[in-house]
């Protein structure tokens, strides 16, 4: 059994939205349901957690229950970091479940084909990540100053899902915990738990929709999946040139 934690309780300030960003539509459906829907179209997924802000919980249950096509759903209340709202959805998640996911619900354009091979991985592994290799050069900077310019050819810009083992999971949260260890993302607390990770390729397009320009490429990958891409790639050059513009007369000004 495979259960699936959706981080959602974050504020969004980058998005300049006012609520949560997972609440934001791209062509008439929100995000978190978009996310959630990738996920439901998994056979082995048999469960879905959605950890989302204390004051939302019960909005976001009203949203979700009458939704057809959804996998068995719960809602949860997250803490004041990311990690803590996964650790709150890791204890509510089936206990039946041997595969926990965790995937950011700001990521709408993640494939099945990407689920099932972090699955196959974690049960293979028991730790495994979507990434993909870095594009750019990446310079460690100190004081404004390059200090060292890392092998880009080692280098991976890491996504979600990251799947796991639900007992080294578990585990390495508890030893967090105990240590008030705090880390980037859920790998890097089975990486400290001292578990070996595995890297599972993935694509560009499984964005994380953080600022407005995200919601742009968003929709126009998701227009480019149901063919449109000379539309698509027409309102993209329309709305970025509009959003440039906007933003060099508010600097004028």
């Amino acid at each position: 059994m495979v259960s699936v934690i959706f981080p959602a309780a974050g504020q969004g300030k980058r998005m300049h939205a006012g609520f949560n960003k997972v609440f934001l539509e791209i062509i008439g459906e929100s995000i978190l349901l978009r996310t959630l829907r990738r996920f439901s179209e998994v056979p082995a997924v048999q469960e879905l957690v959605v950890v989302t802000g204390t004051d939302e919980v019960a909005a976001v249950r009203r949203r979700l229950s009458h939704v057809p096509g959804l996998k068995p759903l719960k809602v949860v209340a997250g803490g004041s970091e990311r990690q803590y709202s996964v650790w709150n959805g890791l204890r509510q998640a089936d206990p039946q479940a041997d595969i926990v996911l965790v995937h950011d619900a700001a990521r709408p354009l993640v494939t099945p084909k990407t689920i099932e091979a972090v699955i196959a991985a974690a049960q293979e592994h028991g730790a495994a990540v979507a990434a993909v290799p870095a594009k750019n050069t990446v310079k460690i900077v100190k004081d404004g100053i390059v200090t060292e310019t890392p092998d880009r050819s080692t280098l991976w810009s890491v996504q979600t899902p990251q799947g796991f083992h639900r007992d080294i999971l578990v585990a390495a949260n508890e030893k967090a915990e105990q240590e008030g260890f705090l880390g980037t993302d859920d790998a890097s607390l089975v990486e400290h738990y001292g578990m070996p990770v595995h890297v599972v390729m993935d694509s560009y397009r499984n964005i994380k929709i953080t600022t407005p320009e995200d919601l742009i490429i968003a929709e126009a990958f998701l227009r480019h999946e149901n063919g449109g891409v000379r539309g698509s790639l027409r309102k993209v050059a329309k709305r970025a040139g509009a959003h440039l513009s906007g933003h060099c007369q508010g600097k004028d000004g």
